[in-house]
């Protein structure tokens, strides 16, 4: 059995995820319009610039989740789901991910986003394995803080390789489906990378490494 692993935002769904949940806590007056709507732009586009401090990052955006009940938190991400998410997964996607799952390949998506956000999504793409930045629980409520290795960049790599030794697998005739410069260190982990809807940076890298292209968004 292969391995197959795909990233989230801006991959299999035509958006990010992470930045959408901002975008709604905005919309529904769950947090204060002005400075949220300003400082998640602001780190949207540290990200897509390869200048995001994760570590501050995270405190900004796993704050709204100490202040609520998970029974309100998960009220709030269903509707999440229905307003943001539904409408951003890419029916390409889909039909990759089920092409994998023909082939018998063990599908995984990692990511940096949160699990809170991400868990879901997996579960409605009917991907078992995930591997995303975990919130920090304490008693049964976030408290801000992050278990273990943020899922980002670098973090990427150390999370997924102590997931295979967990799970007793290697990268052999492994594959890893990305859109974003930031996953540059964990595609070159991988037997098969591919580039998908790339931004300029990987667009470059990966004709310089001879990756293959594709695009998952419609015509």
């Amino acid at each position: 059995m292969n391995l197959a692993i795909f990233d989230l935002d801006n991959t299999l769904l035509g958006g990010d995820s992470d930045y959408l949940w901002g975008v709604y806590l905005v919309e529904r007056g769950i947090v204060d319009r002005a400075h949220y709507e300003r400082e998640n732009e602001r780190y949207y586009q540290e990200y897509l610039a390869g200048t995001l401090d994760i570590d501050e990052f995270l405190r900004f955006t796993l704050q709204p989740l100490v202040a609520h009940s998970p029974e309100v938190l998960q009220r709030w991400r269903d509707d999440f789901m229905a307003e943001k998410i539904y409408p951003i997964i890419l029916p390409k996607a889909r039909r990759l991910l089920e092409r994998h799952r023909r082939q018998g390949d063990r599908l995984l998506i990692i990511t940096a986003t949160n699990a809170f956000i991400t868990r879901p999504i997996a579960d409605e793409l009917g991907v078992e394995h995930l591997i995303a930045t975990e919130p920090e629980m304490h008693q049964g409520r976030y408290t801000g803080g992050v278990a273990g290795v943020p899922c980002f960049r670098e973090g990427k790599v150390v999370r997924l390789n102590a997931w295979l030794q967990e799970n007793g697998l290697t990268l052999k005739e492994s594959c890893f489906y990305s859109d974003s410069h930031n996953d540059i260190p964990l595609l070159e982990q991988v037997t098969h990378p591919t580039a998908v809807d790339p931004d300029e940076t990987l667009a470059g890298h990966a004709a310089m490494r001879d990756w293959p292209v594709i695009s998952l968004r419609d015509p």
